[in-house]
């Protein structure tokens, strides 16, 4: 199974490496990704414990992460797939980009290569992924990567006492490959 993947745009997907600790903590530091995890990102050693859970995860067939990156090697972001359900093919897709990052592109194209990978390499048949129902940002993330709205799960998430709809979206494997425009 591959642990790199070129797109035709310019970006590379490729494993999280110990070296990427930095960069990792300066992206968790951003308020908007201190959500995105369940134990805070907010020392040097917690970085490493992050990249080593997504490293063991990569070794034990339960999740792939990837480090999305531009031509240089600098990271713009996460695409990941996981849990990894193999009986039934399926896998759920997270992703998120650096605040220099965003309004880019970079989280479409970066899903549209992940999706690419999981159904080839991993040979996954669905991937799923959900966003609170006010993250449009991650709805047109979703769209733009081929993945259609689904359905809508109710007060799913809660954050700071706040509870949010979350908006499903999946793609199989069968489905066509999303139009790129421009």
């Amino acid at each position: 199974m591959r642990d790199r993947v070129e797109d035709p745009s310019g970006l590379v997907l490729r494993r999280w490496t110990a070296a990427d600790a930095p960069v990792v903590l300066a992206a968790f530091a951003d308020p908007l990704m201190r959500e995105q995890t369940n134990e805070p990102v907010d020392c040097a050693g917690a970085a490493e414990r992050w990249i080593t859970v997504r490293r063991d995860r990569w070794t034990a067939d339960s999740a792939y992460s990837f480090a999305v990156v531009d031509g240089g090697d600098r990271v713009l972001g996460q695409m990941a797939v996981g849990p990894v359900d193999r009986r039934h093919g399926a896998g759920w897709v997270s992703y998120w980009t650096t605040a220099a990052a965003r309004g880019q592109g970079v989280a479409s194209r970066a899903c549209r290569a992940l999706a690419r990978w999981a159904f080839t390499d991993a040979e996954l048949f669905r991937l799923e992924l959900g966003h609170r129902v006010d993250n449009l940002a991650s709805c047109r993330v979703a769209r733009a990567a081929g993945f259609p709205v689904e359905g809508q799960q109710r007060l799913k998430l809660a954050y700071d006492g706040v509870r949010y709809d979350v908006e499903l979206h999946a793609r199989l494997v069968t489905d066509p490959e999303p139009h790129v425009t421009g």
